[in-house]
């Protein structure tokens, strides 16, 4: 059985701000930088096999910081990018409530069928192993809602620089 530890990213500056980042890169903030060093600590002692994240810059800033201690190079993967946000991406959140969504923002049906690609990629690739995976809030939700097969709105949001543990 694989080990999951399914990371969200530590926190950003567009987080502080409210702004739908989608699948721009985004930069740590000095707090999100000590989120990923607490990540570090907490998961220190586990014989990680691997460490894989999104190829968005503020997944690997996190996935670099929680991988140093164990030696390992972080594995990027454009199955584990935050959801396209389309129009949105850029915007400010709050401002969002009640717009009607454009047509160019990615559809539920792909979020989770990349999800379900992404588990499958994690069974196959490291079977056995402990694997850390650094994501984006709302991948990290589709992920959960495959493993679990519940609905998106079933899963607890994740914060900056949690930790769940998925068993696959």
């Amino acid at each position: 059985m694989t080990t999951l530890y399914l990371v969200r990213h530590g926190e950003t500056v567009d987080n502080v701000r409210q702004i739908m980042q989608g699948q721009t890169q985004g930069e740590l903030t000095d707090n999100g930088l000590k989120q990923a060093r607490e990540v570090c600590q907490q998961l220190k002692d586990i014989p990680l096999t691997a460490v894989v994240a999104s190829d968005l810059k503020r997944a690997v800033d996190t996935a670099v910081v929680i991988a140093k201690p164990h030696q390992l190079q972080v594995t990027t993967t454009p199955l584990l990018r935050e959801r396209d946000w389309g129009r949105f991406t850029g915007r400010y959140i709050p401002s969002l409530k009640g717009e009607a969504w454009p047509d160019d923002i990615e559809t539920l049906e792909n979020l989770l069928s990349r999800a379900g690609d992404f588990i499958a990629y994690i069974k196959d690739t490291y079977p056995g192993k402990k694997v850390v995976a650094v994501g984006h809030g709302i991948i990290n939700k589709a992920i959960q809602a495959v493993y679990y097969g519940k609905s998106m709105s079933e899963i607890q949001k994740m914060f900056n620089a949690e930790v769940r543990i998925l068993e696959l």
